[in-house]
């Protein structure tokens, strides 16, 4: 069966968070997060994540080593790292949920008002998972621009810069915002019959009244609505 409108803005929005969790999952992973090159040896590069910090040199390959102690590590690292996990979290949680709402998807008889709020349930965990992913993105981009301009630090000092996992991790924030606003968005729309989304079917299935008997001596059954005072 053909989707609606509505189906079409849901699965878009499931493929956006999908797309959103994945690049999500890769930010925590890359130790891109900071970079550094050495000015008195630009044939070494060495970078910084939430888990390890490496050295890339071009004779030795790359290094990396793990951090020994989370309480040592700086206190926007050990943020960003209880928040990216607690986004995977939340970003699972809302694409299971909103992949069973979906008009497309009908295994079975669907359940109307129930579909409709899981995909709005899924679609606001997909928005609380954009939030805890660019918050700790955007505070170790913060603190990294305050300390490469920070004038109490001699010139000679290196200075660590973006990385590219930082970039990562703010689209990934944003297909997450997006796939979770569309998802709350077509919880609004209408659906193929014209009637809100919200609102349960309010036909009822009629009902049989007691045999009436016609003048004839025949039997018939006159359908009645049930609301109907006998």
């Amino acid at each position: 069966m053909a989707c609606s409108f509505r189906g079409r803005v849901q699965l878009g929005g499931l493929l956006l968070s999908v797309l959103g969790w994945v690049c999500s999952c890769v930010t925590t992973v890359l130790p891109q997060w900071k970079t550094l090159t050495l000015d008195l040896n630009e044939m070494e590069t060495w970078v910084s994540g939430l888990w390890e910090a490496c050295v890339n040199q071009e004779e030795a390959g790359t290094v990396c080593k793990a951090f020994e102690s989370f309480l040592s590590l700086p206190q926007e690292l050990q943020v960003a790292r209880i928040l990216m996990v607690a986004s995977h979290g939340l970003g699972l949680l809302g694409l299971l949920l909103s992949s069973c709402g979906l008009e497309c998807f009908r295994f079975h008889r669907p359940g109307g008002v129930f579909k409709t709020r899981l995909c709005l349930l899924g679609g606001t965990l997909e928005a609380s998972a954009s939030a805890t992913t660019l918050f700790p993105v955007s505070w170790v981009a913060y603190a990294t621009f305050q300390d490469f301009w920070d004038d109490s630090i001699p010139e000679i000092v290196p200075r660590w810069e973006f990385g590219d996992a930082l970039f990562l991790g703010w689209a990934a924030g944003l297909f997450l915002a997006v796939g979770g606003l569309l998802l709350i968005f077509s919880a609004c729309l209408e659906n193929e019959d014209g009637s809100s989304s919200w609102m349960a079917d309010a036909t009822a299935p009629q009902a049989c009244a007691p045999v009436e008997e016609e003048f004839d001596g025949s039997f018939h059954l006159t359908p009645r609505p049930v609301n109907q005072v006998i």
